[in-house]
């Protein structure tokens, strides 16, 4: 078949569609209008009750989804602080491997200020296997261990915020 073809034809079926749903609609408007003339109180009331039903049913789940978006947003903004300290302290181990691996002057104020700043992160880790030197430049395998492990850590923290903010409340 050719394009044009498929596509009158499809705007047929569509005009079709909407042709039936109008009808459709039109009839079940007219059915609720005439419903609606002939009813008795009993009815009326039957018909007050049910609707104070959903009308109630409807304010609670309102009102938990407004919960459940202010739990997540909370959520979020933790997840947003881990993700930022993570990221400072990604990036400052960088620089210190960047440091080491250029041979960085030990008595310099931005090295030592380094050093500090990432001493407590990075403490646990050194010693754990040896860095290997080439030419005055070395790898500081360490440090590359603590991104790792420090990337790993930040992982199951967001893992975990993500699925305490995506819990079901109603099963």
């Amino acid at each position: 078949m050719d394009q044009p073809r498929l596509v009158a034809d499809e705007a047929r079926r569509e005009a079709h569609h909407d042709a039936v749903k109008s009808q459709v609609d039109r009839d079940v408007n007219a059915k609720i209008a005439e419903r609606v003339e002939h009813t008795t109180s009993a009815e009326a009331q039957e018909m007050d009750k049910v609707a104070g039903h959903f009308r109630g049913k409807a304010i609670d789940e309102v009102a938990g989804k407004d919960l459940e978006v202010r739990r997540a947003r909370g959520l979020a903004r933790v997840s947003q602080v881990v993700d930022y300290l993570f990221f400072v302290l990604y990036g400052l181990l960088g620089v210190r491997l960047v440091l080491t691996l250029i041979a960085a002057n030990g008595g310099n104020g931005f090295v030592r200020f380094i050093r500090a700043v990432t001493s407590p992160f990075y403490s646990m880790f050194s010693g754990i296997v040896a860095s290997p030197s080439a030419g005055g430049f070395t790898l500081a395998l360490p440090i590359v261990i603590a991104l790792a492990c420090y990337g790993l850590l930040h992982f199951g923290i967001r893992s975990l915020l993500r699925l305490i903010a995506h819990r079901k409340t109603v099963i």
